[in-house]
């Protein structure tokens, strides 16, 4: 009932499930993971157990093989099962159980578990594993991943049809002001194009928690403050700061400079 991908990235930094299904909210389900540690997508008839159990081994030590092995040994509903895990070498396992409904399948590739069940075909799992190979290895690992749901969504996906995607990507320390390795975690829950809507998601969660590249830094002169300040006001708001506080803009914003989209935004508001 779904297809999904589990990868490391490019750096060794940072850990990921994508994942989309004509399911209810299956971000809910599907998605682990724990800087550090490692990633895991456990779906088919999924035992959510996994999640807890898997972290747990991969904080052991265990390879992510040995952790599916270990997970599935004493799962009487094995053969119902599909999972996808990679831990914190990078090192990649799959499973895919005989009593999975066709097409199932999966694959692992240097870094990364691609799986999926109830599929219109093969085509779907071998279209994702090129976008992931074809994507840009340096650039975000959340936009990888998407790029590469995108592929196995436009190739058929879900025989069933569409209804939710989700995205879970962690780096240490990378999470809201730094409390967490959260850095990405975006679910739609019911949808008719989940996967484009999680495209969406994704591009507001960069403006909101990204920093911009330097080029899209305009510096914050005299000229520049006084209108900022005005298109704040007519936003009925004292100023720009208090407009950049009510907008959750912070992380786009200093004392030396603005970045240019959020100009776009305060601009487009003020001219109604």
């Amino acid at each position: 009932m779904t297809f999904s991908i589990v990868a490391q990235s490019a750096d060794g930094a940072a850990w990921g499930v994508a994942v989309a299904s004509k399911f209810l909210a299956v971000g809910s389900a599907v998605p682990a993971a724990r800087a550090g540690l490692g990633a895991i997508a456990t779906q088919a008839y999924a035992n959510t157990t996994f999640k807890r159990r898997g972290l747990a081994l991969l904080a052991d030590g265990l390879p992510a093989q040995d952790v599916l092995q270990a997970l599935l040994g004493d799962d009487p509903g094995r053969e119902e099962r599909q999972a996808g895990i990679v831990d914190a070498a990078g090192r990649a396992a799959t499973f895919t159980g005989s009593g999975c409904e066709p097409w199932a399948g999966g694959l692992t590739d240097g870094g990364v578990a691609i799986q999926g069940n109830i599929l219109t075909g093969a085509g779907v799992v071998e279209a994702m594993h090129r976008a992931w190979l074809d994507s840009d290895a340096s650039g975000p690992l959340s936009t990888r991943l998407h790029a590469t749901l995108i592929a196995g969504d436009r190739v058929g996906g879900d025989s069933r049809g569409r209804q939710s995607a989700a995205l879970l990507v962690v780096e240490e320390g990378a999470g809201y002001a730094g409390f967490d390795d959260m850095l990405v975690d975006l679910r739609v829950d019911d949808h008719p194009d989940p996967v484009t809507e999680l495209g969406r998601l994704l591009d507001i969660h960069g403006i909101y928690f990204g920093e911009p590249p330097d080029e899209d830094k305009v510096p914050r002169d005299q000229t520049l403050q006084a209108e900022v300040d005005d298109l704040a006001r007519r936003l009925a708001r004292p100023d720009f700061d208090a407009w950049v506080g009510a907008e959750n803009f912070e992380n786009r914003v200093t004392p030396g400079w603005i970045d240019r989209r959020v100009l776009e935004i305060i601009r487009t508001q003020a001219q109604g």
